[in-house]
């Protein structure tokens, strides 16, 4: 299965990267970050993310595309992407997707999944919604977008920070229709 996993400049791109760590080995990944989600990365981690990208053996296995080439792969539903995931997914890059604006090969990917009626999913990721954004998100919504914000809930139990992540991460793998154990399921 190919699998596109775009990651923007919402904060959590450490959410993303966990989502790529656990795809890697399940999937061809294809991903593009955009330059707010390197910028949110090095404000949130103090760590420069070409650093940690180097030193997580398992992102190996994913092939990055430059944002900013709107001539990659992704960008064409000849490609063959079938699964598309953008988390964390900006305001800014719903607003986008939304509204038909492709400035960006994370933009185009969004809409190539549109035009071509492959799963889309959007980890939105910001508190509260306004109004605007949570029209947009119903407008997607109702053109077979799933709309995913990192949500926790309550029954998995989780005792560290990492088990929250993992329930998050293990929920938009379960949406993109791929094994895993992250996280206790309700009983």
């Amino acid at each position: 299965m190919k699998v596109f996993v775009g990651i923007t400049g919402a904060s959590g791109v450490h959410l993303g990267l966990r989502l790529l760590k656990a795809l890697a080995l399940k999937a061809d990944v294809y991903c593009s970050l955009s330059k707010g989600a390197k910028l949110s990365f090095e404000a949130e981690r103090q760590l420069s993310l070409e650093s940690f990208l180097n030193q997580e053996s398992a992102l190996q296995n994913c092939v990055f595309l430059d944002d900013e080439n709107l001539s990659a792969g992704a960008s064409s539903g000849s490609f063959g992407i079938e699964k598309s995931i953008i988390a964390p997914c900006s305001i800014n890059t719903l607003a986008k997707i939304a509204n038909g604006i492709c400035d960006s090969l994370i933009t185009r990917a969004g809409a190539v999944a549109l035009k071509e009626r492959k799963d889309l999913i959007l980890g939105v990721r910001e508190m509260p919604f306004s109004t605007i954004s949570l029209e947009q998100m119903a407008k997607l919504s109702l053109m077979g977008v799933r709309i995913a914000p990192p949500v926790y809930a309550s029954y998995f139990k989780g005792a560290s920070l990492e088990d929250l992540q993992d329930f998050i991460v293990g929920k938009w793998l379960d949406l993109l229709g791929v094994k895993n154990d992250l996280f206790q399921r309700w009983q």
